[in-house]
C-alpha cells in the first residue's frame, strides 16, 4: 500500500524556515520532518511514497537524489581524475515518487493531482508536516473492518490557557491548569483513503478538509480511529524547537525505529 503525504505547501506561519525551503524540509535533528514522518510508516512496513509536492518542489527532489550523502560516509577521491566511493551505504528500502503538485494548489487538487501514481488501489494519506506515534497497522486494521471511504485519525487537542468551572450565578467555583480531557478531537492526518475519494474532488480549488472531508462525513463514509498517544505539528518556530527539544532529549514518542 503508498502512502501519499501532502509537502507542497509555503508554510507561512514558520517563515523563518520555509523562506528558504518547503516546511516539510524543515529539520529536525538534522533531517527533514517529512523524512521523520517516513520512518515512521517504514517501521509499520510501508515502504512506498508518492510525495505531493509543491512550494520550492525542486528542494525535495534533490534532497532526495543526494540521499546517501546524508546516511553514508564517503570518500572523494580526486588523485587521479575524480572518483566518489560511497562507503557502508545506509538507505532505506524505499521507493519515493515526487510530484509537482503546483505551488498554490488546494490539499484536494494535489490529492487529484497524484491519482494515477496510487494504481486504483486503497492508500494512506498524511500531511509533511506532524509527527505522532500511532499504530499504523491497528489503523489501517480498523479502516478495513468498517469498510467505509476514509478514516482520520483523531487526536485530543490540548487547552492554551487555565480551565475555569464557572456556577450559574457566574461565581469562579475553581481554577485549575489544563489538561489534555479538557480539548476536543481534532483531526491529526494519519488516514487511510479508499480510491473513489477522487470523485469528490472537483479541481486544483478543492479543499480536501472542507470540501471533501465534510462531503463524505454527511454520507456516513468517514470514520474516526481515536489516538490518545502523542502526536505534535509543527505550524510554528516554537512547535519546531519544542520538536527539537524532545529529540534532542533521546525520548522522542514518534521514534520506534532503531
Amino acid at each position: 500500500m503508498k502512502v501519499v503525504l501532502l509537502a507542497g505547501g509555503a508554510g507561512t506561519r514558520i517563515a523563518e524556515e520555509s523562506d528558504k525551503k518547503p516546511k516539510p524540509m524543515v529539520e529536525i535533528g538534522g533531517m527533514p520532518i517529512l523524512w521523520h514522518i517516513m520512518k515512521e510508516y517504514s517501521f509499520y512496513g510501508f515502504n512506498e511514497f508518492v510525495i505531493c509536492a509543491g512550494y520550492k518542489q525542486e528542494m525535495i527532489k534533490k534532497w532526495f537524489r543526494d540521499y546517501f550523502m546524508y546516511t553514508s560516509d564517503i570518500t572523494f577521491d580526486m588523485t587521479d581524475g575524480y572518483k566518489m566511493i560511497v562507503h557502508d551505504q545506509r538507505t532505506e528500502p524505499w521507493k519515493v515518487t515526487v510530484v509537482d503538485t503546483g505551488a498554490w494548489t488546494m490539499t484536494g487538487g494535489r490529492l487529484k493531482r497524484i491519482k494515477e501514481y496510487v494504481d486504483g488501489e486503497s492508500f494512506m494519506m498524511t500531511y509533511g508536516d506532524g509527527v505522532c506515534d500511532v499504530d499504523i497497522k491497528k489503523l489501517l486494521e480498523f479502516h478495513k473492518e468498517h469498510r467505509k471511504m476514509a478514516t482520520l485519525t483523531a487526536v485530543k487537542q490540548e487547552q492554551q490557557k487555565g480551565v475555569l468551572d464557572i456556577s450559574e450565578n457566574n461565581s469562579v467555583k475553581a481554577f485549575r491548569e489544563k489538561q489534555v480531557k479538557d480539548g476536543s478531537l481534532i483531526n491529526a492526518g494519519y488516514m487511510v483513503l479508499e480510491p473513489g475519494i477522487f470523485d469528490y474532488i472537483k479541481d486544483d480549488r478543492t479543499v480536501f478538509e472542507q470540501d471533501v472531508l465534510q462531503q463524505i462525513a454527511k454520507q456516513g463514509e468517514l470514520m474516526s480511529y481515536i489516538h490518545e498517544g502523542y502526536w505534535q505539528c509543527m505550524d510554528n518556530v516554537r512547535e519546531k524547537r519544542l520538536l527539537e527539544s524532545i529529540w534532542g532529549s533521546g525520548k522522542a514518542p514518534w521514534k520506534k525505529w532503531n
